[in-house]
């Protein structure tokens, strides 16, 4: 917003120039989501103590977490207030494929919060069916990825030229890409947008645990779409690079920028031992939010191996649940994987900051793909 209402006066006001350069609104979104969640969250804290809104723990879940009981929860909503804010402010408003990210962050917010309303008031972890969330999710990335695959108003030419294509990790885009069907495409589109917030989801089951890798996946999404985009000295990089050239994706980096932003600002509060918990408000929110950057980038192969501490989250969950119900045995001491190393007795911090490490080594492997083709 603040782009559309003041570059209009950069011929008379030399300095509104930079609203015009991509790198300087990404700092500019997460200065401004930074500041917003370090300074409202101790007031927003309280707000969650005074009206009793406190973590329910599951009984049969490790002994240690039976102390977390209480905890505010549902602080996500500061997250997604501050990364929505950050965005709309310092985004271009006619850029569509940031207002279709806000859209689905918004919409699985709007998820979480009934899912965590309802443990909140039941005192109960049951919340929202496995089932009806899934209805929810699938309904609002269907409709986002039908757009994106059969509509036309405010996509531009190259995403339109490109966007049944899908781009293969760790080689060139014009020598291999994999041609799917627009219905084939929506229903893949949709499955990266809910398995990734659902993941993201499962991943936060300790204090400070998914929102590390959130902004480590958000970082380096930001460069890929920034990279998709731009244009220096004369040269497309993305056609230098081989990857798909998205000239509407650069605007992305800002909501990434943003979400950076938010997430430093809340991690302050949930570090070990955490003040505050996201709640499905904000894993869900933040899921879908990183699901969707995948689809828009053109990196939902590549995603596999950038979000892979969230795969193997949700894999550790699907085998072990599929393993009890085959054969009676399980995989893991405890699913997710992280409760795993818990029951093997590594301290929460410990694994915690490895999962950071793990998703780190993940982010620069990712972007080795860059060359590596």
């Amino acid at each position: 917003m603040i782009y559309y209402l003041l570059y209009p006066y950069s011929d008379r006001i030399g300095f509104l120039n930079v609203l015009r350069y991509v790198p300087f609104r990404v700092l500019a979104a997460t200065m401004t989501a930074m500041l917003l969640t370090f300074g409202l969250y101790p007031w927003f804290i309280r707000r969650l103590q005074s009206r009793q809104i406190g973590q329910v723990v599951r009984k049969e879940g490790p002994q240690s977490h039976l102390s977390k009981a209480g905890t505010p929860t549902m602080g996500g909503a500061l997250i997604l207030l501050a990364l929505v804010a950050s965005t709309v402010l310092w985004a271009d408003p006619t850029n569509t494929p940031v207002w279709l990210t806000l859209a689905v962050t918004a919409a699985y917010g709007v998820v979480g919060y009934i899912d965590d309303a309802r443990k909140v008031r039941k005192k109960d972890t049951g919340g929202l069916s496995a089932r009806g969330k899934l209805v929810l999710q699938f309904s609002v990335a269907i409709a986002v990825c039908a757009y994106l695959w059969y509509g036309e108003a405010g996509l531009g030419e190259d995403w339109l030229a490109i966007r049944n294509r899908l781009a293969v990790p760790f080689v060139a885009f014009d020598r291999v890409q994999i041609a799917l069907p627009s219905w084939a495409y929506v229903m893949f589109g949709a499955f990266v947008i809910v398995a990734t917030s659902n993941c993201v989801n499962l991943t936060d089951g300790l204090d400070g645990l998914a929102i590390g890798p959130v902004m480590i996946n958000a970082g380096t999404y930001a460069i890929l779409a920034y990279l998709a985009g731009v244009t220096f000295f004369g040269e497309d990089l993305a056609d230098y690079l081989q990857i798909p050239s998205l000239e509407s994706a650069s605007d992305l980096s800002v909501y990434c920028g943003a979400m950076i932003g938010a997430g430093f600002g809340f991690l302050w509060f949930n570090t070990y031992p955490a003040q505050v918990f996201m709640g499905d408000v904000g894993s869900l929110a933040l899921g879908g939010g990183l699901g969707t950057l995948a689809v828009l980038t053109k990196n939902e192969l590549l995603s596999v191996l950038l979000g892979g501490i969230f795969v193997i989250e949700g894999v550790s969950v699907i085998g072990q649940v599929a393993s009890f119900k085959l054969f009676k045995k399980r995989i893991f001491l405890m699913a997710p994987i992280h409760h795993h190393f818990e029951k093997k007795g590594w301290p929460e911090p410990k694994v915690i900051v490895r999962f950071w490490i793990i998703s780190i080594m993940l982010a620069l492997a990712s972007l080795a793909t860059l060359k590596l083709r």
